[in-house]
C-alpha cells in the first residue's frame, strides 16, 4: 500500500533564499511572525491573567476593596450592564457547597466582624463558580472563531487581511475593557478578533517553507518560544499596573501590546509566503474536491483534536482555579517593600516554556540521531499524560497547606512539570496540522485544532466549579485522572491515527 504524502505536492513556496537565511538558518519572515504573534499573546494573557480575578473580586462582588481598608459592597458594577441577566443563567450552589466554601474563605476578612466576614465570604464563593464559568466560556470561544477566521482566509480574504482584521479588532476589545460599562462589548470584539488572528499567523509559519523542509518543527518551536515570550512579560506590565493603579490601567497595556504586535506585522508582510488562497486561485485549486487520502488526514486530525479536548480542560486550571490558588492561599513575597501580585503567577509557565523549549529540542534531536525520537502522536500522549501527573503536586501541596497559606513551590513546581507536558504537545500538533492538512483548506484546519481548545477551555470553566466543592486534594486528583485518562487513551489510538495519516508525516 502505498503511503499518503505528508504534505500536499501545491504546499506554498518558500520566500527565496536570503543572505539572512543562510546565516540564521530560517527565513526572515519567521522573525516577523514572532514578533507579531509575541505581542499578540502579550495582549491576550495581560488581559487573560486579569479576568478571573476582575470578574470574582470586582465585577460581580466588590469584595477586595476590604484589603485596602474600605467598605465591602455585596454588588459590583457589573450588576448595570448585564450581569444580572448573566447571573441568572447560572445556578446558586446550594446551602452544602457553600458551608464548604466557607469554612475557609473567612479567613480573607480578618478586619471584619464574624457576621460581616461570614457575609463577604458568602458573596465571594458565589462569584467564584460565576467568573470559573465566565472564564471557561471566553477562552473557549476565542478558540471557536478561528475555525470560521480559517475559512474567511481561505476562501475570501486570504491570510494577510484576515490577521489585519483580526489584530485590529482586538485592539479594540483591549481599551474598550476599560470601560466596565461595556465588559461583554469588549469580550465580543476579543473573541471575533481573535479567531481571525489566531489561525492565519500559524499557517504562515508553515508556508515559509517547502514540503519536506526538516526546519518547520523547529520553526514551530522557535515561534512558541515566541508566543510565550509575550505570556511571560505581559504579566509584570498588565499585572503590575493593574494590582497599583487600577484594573483597567492593565486591560489599555494589553491594548497597546496588540497595536506593537499589528506594526510589525504591516511592516514586514514583504518577507511573508505568498497566500494560500492566491496561490490556489491562480491555479484552481481552490475547486478541486479533496481525494480519499486528503479526507484520511482530515478525518485523522479531526479525531486528535477531540482527543485533546481534555487536556486543554485540565491545562486551562492554571488560568483558572490554579490562579485562585495562587491569590488566595500562597504567600507572595515583598522585595524592597512592594508586594508582588498574585498576577505574576501567570507568567510562571511561559518562563519555563522559554527556557525548556530549547532543551527539548535539542533532546529530541539527540533522540533522533539515535533513531529513538517518539512519533508526533507519541510525543502528544506523552505531553497530556505528564499534565495530568503535574497536578499530584497540587494534591500534596493541599494537603500540606490545609486552609491557609503556604509556599510559592507548590504551583511553581506544578507548573514547571505541567510545561513539559504542554511542550510534548502543543508546538507538535501546530506543527503536525501545517504538514498534513491539504493546503487548500490549512487554515480552516488549523481553526478545526484550536475548536479542541474551545470545548476545552469551555469545559475548563464548568471543572474549575468543582474548586469550591470538592476538597482541594480530591480535586487537584480529579485532573491528575482526567489528564492521564485522556493520555493513555491517545496512545492507544497512535497505530490508527498515524496509518491515516502517513508515517511519513508524523
Amino acid at each position: 500500500m502505498v503511503e499518503t504524502p505528508s504534505v500536499n505536492e501545491q504546499a506554498p513556496r518558500p520566500v527565496p533564499l536570503t543572505a539572512f537565511e543562510k546565516r540564521f538558518k530560517h527565513p526572515p519572515g519567521l522573525v516577523i511572525l514572532f514578533f507579531a504573534e509575541m505581542w499578540e499573546r502579550f495582549s491576550y494573557y495581560g488581559m487573560r491573567g486579569l479576568l478571573k480575578l476582575y470578574v470574582a473580586n470586582y465585577l460581580f462582588v466588590s469584595w477586595r476593596q476590604i484589603r485596602q481598608g474600605q467598605p465591602f459592597s455585596h454588588g459590583g458594577p457589573i450588576e448595570a450592564v448585564g450581569g444580572s441577566f448573566f447571573r441568572s443563567l447560572l445556578s446558586t450552589p446550594s446551602d452544602a457547597v457553600l458551608s464548604s466554601c466557607l469554612a475557609g474563605a473567612t479567613r480573607n476578612y480578618p478586619s471584619l466582624d464574624p457576621s460581616a466576614a461570614l457575609d463577604a465570604a458568602r458573596q465571594a464563593c458565589i462569584a467564584q463558580e460565576h467568573a470559573s464559568i465566565l472564564y471557561g466560556w471566553y477562552t473557549g470561544l476565542v478558540y471557536l472563531t478561528p475555525l470560521f477566521g480559517g475559512i474567511l482566509a481561505d476562501r475570501y480574504l486570504g491570510q494577510r487581511k484576515t490577521v489585519l482584521v483580526g489584530g485590529t479588532l482586538m485592539a479594540l476589545g483591549h481599551f474598550v475593557m476599560a470601560s466596565e460599562q461595556a465588559f461583554f462589548v469588549a469580550l465580543v470584539l476579543l473573541i471575533l478578533g481573535n479567531g481571525a488572528f489566531k489561525p492565519n499567523v500559524s499557517t504562515q509559519v508553515g508556508g515559509l517553507y517547502a514540503a519536506g523542509d526538516p526546519r518547520r518543527d523547529g520553526a514551530f518551536t522557535i515561534f512558541y518560544m515566541g508566543i510565550n515570550l509575550g505570556a511571560f512579560i505581559c504579566n509584570f506590565v498588565c499585572g503590575t499596573l493593574a494590582a497599583v493603579y487600577g484594573w483597567h490601567y492593565g486591560f489599555a497595556a494589553a491594548g497597546v501590546g496588540m497595536l506593537l504586535g499589528l506594526t510589525v506585522y504591516m511592516f514586514g508582510q514583504r518577507y511573508l509566503a505568498t497566500d494560500n488562497r492566491t496561490l490556489h486561485r491562480n491555479d484552481g485549486a481552490t475547486k478541486q474536491p479533496l481525494d480519499a487520502g486528503e479526507w484520511r488526514r482530515v478525518a485523522a486530525l479531526v479525531g486528535l483534536c477531540a482527543l485533546n479536548v481534555v487536556f486543554w480542560a485540565v491545562y486551562e486550571q492554571q488560568g483558572n482555579t490554579m490562579q485562585t490558588w495562587a491569590d488566595e492561599q500562597t504567600v507572595w513575597p515583598v522585595i524592597a517593600g512592594f508586594q508582588i501580585p498574585s498576577t505574576w503567577f501567570q507568567s510562571v509557565n511561559a518562563l519555563f516554556i522559554v527556557a525548556l523549549a530549547p532543551l527539548l529540542d535539542m533532546f529530541w534531536l539527540r533522540q533522533a540521531k539515535r533513531g529513538s525520537e517518539p512519533s508526533s502522536v507519541s510525543k502528544m500522549a506523552i505531553g497530556c499524560i505528564v499534565l495530568g501527573l503535574s497536578f499530584i503536586v497540587m494534591v500534596v501541596g493541599a494537603q500540606v497547606v490545609g486552609s491557609g497559606r503556604g509556599s510559592l513551590f507548590w504551583p511553581v513546581f506544578c507548573t514547571l512539570l505541567l510545561t513539559v507536558g504542554e511542550l510534548y504537545l502543543s508546538p507538535i500538533g501546530l506543527s503536525l496540522v501545517t504538514k498534513v492538512s491539504p493546503t487548500r483548506i490549512v487554515s480552516m484546519m488549523m481553526g478545526m485544532w484550536f475548536m479542541s481548545s474551545f470545548l476545552g477551555n469551555t469545559l475548563s470553566g464548568y471543572i474549575g466549579v468543582l474548586y469550591t466543592r470538592l476538597p482541594k486534594e480530591g480535586f487537584f486528583l480529579l485532573l491528575t485522572a482526567l489528564g492521564v485518562g485522556a493520555g493513555l487513551a491517545m496512545w492507544a489510538f497512535n497505530k490508527p491515527i498515524r496509518r491515516a495519516i502517513g508515517s511519513s508525516a508524523v
